[in-house]
């Protein structure tokens, strides 16, 4: 399935022995595959209690939180220097391994630094992938080549305290609200992964958290969520069109760390497993096929589009939950994932995801067949970039509400969210679909 280096500082240098990835970890070399061999097979036997006595005790657990479950069992990950209650938790300990690095050993950033558009050109391409936000006229640009190095920024845009996140090895670019229930809660990196995810912490009580789902797994607020805040990946050029006057998330971080340069090479290989996942893979599309990811674990018909279905047609209209939807596609944003330089990596496109709806008025959207035709809308003709504004025609100068979504590796998203459909241009394939065939 090929092969991928990482030179990441969490990790050190990668050494390959027999076909093995073998990583050096603080001077001492480990054989990932193997440390997760023995870790599973740590089993130890007990005797089983009896069916009346296991419904005696299944009857008297009362959960303290919401999904919070019995016993997770023991833990395979290290304690040391956690306040966090292990009482509670609403996944079993065993899903949860090691990244490489201990509690911020990946160190997020809390006080960041903005530059100009034209500041950041001295170092960041135009196609260069970002991460677009624009909160209440206030836009910034969170550039990959820093996220890849520190996986978390909490900051405050457009006065929300807000949490833009991303994990390489599920390409999952999300941002969160940091304040849950009046209180406000900053973020670290755990150190640890569940399905090859990061598992994020807040400072406050030491709650861990899915990054990919924004849910409470372990701790005191295991069972809370995090309110997703709309964003999207697009080249800095993209950015640049549509918010002049945006801010650029500076290579000034405090940290010495060579931004611009991939960490993580050839991992977005479409058909090479992921690091560090214990799940099964969905056959339905190769593990690291990257999909626009729309609704939740609890949508009742959730839905990805796969980038290779997606840029064939440029935009896709949809209802989505009772909202008239459009997912668009154009190029100009290069993978963050694929060569050592990000700046000289593929062009695999960026993507938006919009209601349709525009002053009352329902649209629809059409590309002709070349990647680099423009995107309009039927109603009016008018001209649309990615980021969902008019640049010509009767609507020009209008904006799209932009909705919630991902753009995640295939793996990740069928993992935490399992009865996803995917968009074809045949139709959409569901999972009882596959099974039939």
């Amino acid at each position: 399935a090929g092969s991928w280096s990482v030179s990441h500082p969490r990790v050190g240098p990668q050494h390959t022995v027999g076909g093995m990835n073998r990583i050096a970890i603080g001077g001492v070399v480990t054989a990932v595959g193997l440390a997760v061999a023995v870790a599973g097979s740590a089993i130890i036997t007990t005797n089983a209690p009896t069916a009346s006595a296991q419904a005696e005790t299944n009857a008297a657990f009362v959960p303290s939180r919401p999904g919070q479950i019995e016993d997770p069992g023991e833990p395979r990950f290290s304690t040391r220097g956690w306040s966090t209650d292990f009482s509670i938790s609403a996944v079993p300990f065993d899903e949860i391994l090691s990244g490489g690095p201990g509690k911020d050993g990946i160190p997020a950033i809390d006080d960041p630094r903005f530059e100009s558009i034209e500041e950041a050109r001295s170092w960041v391409s135009g196609t260069a992938p970002v991460i677009a936000l624009e909160i209440d006229g206030d836009a910034r640009a969170y550039p990959l080549a820093v996220l890849t190095w520190h996986e978390i920024v909490n900051d405050t845009v457009g006065g929300e305290p807000v949490i833009v996140t991303f994990c390489p090895l599920c390409h999952t670019a999300l941002v969160f609200e940091r304040t849950l229930d009046g209180t406000l809660h900053d973020f670290g990196v755990s150190g640890n992964l569940r399905l090859s995810d990061m598992v994020m912490y807040d400072r406050q009580t030491e709650t861990w958290w899915q990054q990919a789902t924004g849910a409470g797994i372990v701790g005191e607020l295991t069972g809370a969520k995090l309110e997703f805040v709309p964003s999207q990946i697009v080249g800095l050029d993209q950015f640049a069109e549509t918010y002049p006057h945006g801010q650029v998330h500076s290579r000034d971080t405090g940290f010495s760390r060579d931004y611009g340069r991939n960490p993580y090479v050839g991992y977005d290989t479409v058909d090479q497993q992921p690091f560090l996942f214990q799940g099964v893979t969905d056959g339905r599309l190769a593990p690291k096929e990257r999909v626009v990811a729309l609704g939740e674990q609890d949508s009742e018909a959730p839905l990805s589009v796969p980038y290779s279905e997606l840029r064939q047609v440029g935009a896709i209209n949809l209802d989505f939950e009772g909202e008239p939807t459009v997912v668009l596609w154009a190029p100009g944003a290069t993978s963050a994932l694929d060569r050592a330089s990000i700046d000289e990596s593929e062009d695999v496109g960026a993507t938006g995801v919009f209601s349709r709806v525009v002053e009352g008025q329902t649209l629809t959207f059409e590309r002709g067949e070349s990647e680099d035709d423009p995107i309009t809308d039927a109603q009016t003709g008018s001209t649309w970039d990615v980021t969902g504004r008019a640049v010509d025609g009767p609507l020009s100068g209008a904006a799209l509400e932009p909705l919630n979504h991902g753009d995640h590796f295939w793996f990740a998203w069928a993992a935490f969210v399992p009865n996803t459909g995917i968009w074809t241009m045949e139709g959409v394939l569901s999972l009882s679909d596959e099974e039939a065939a």
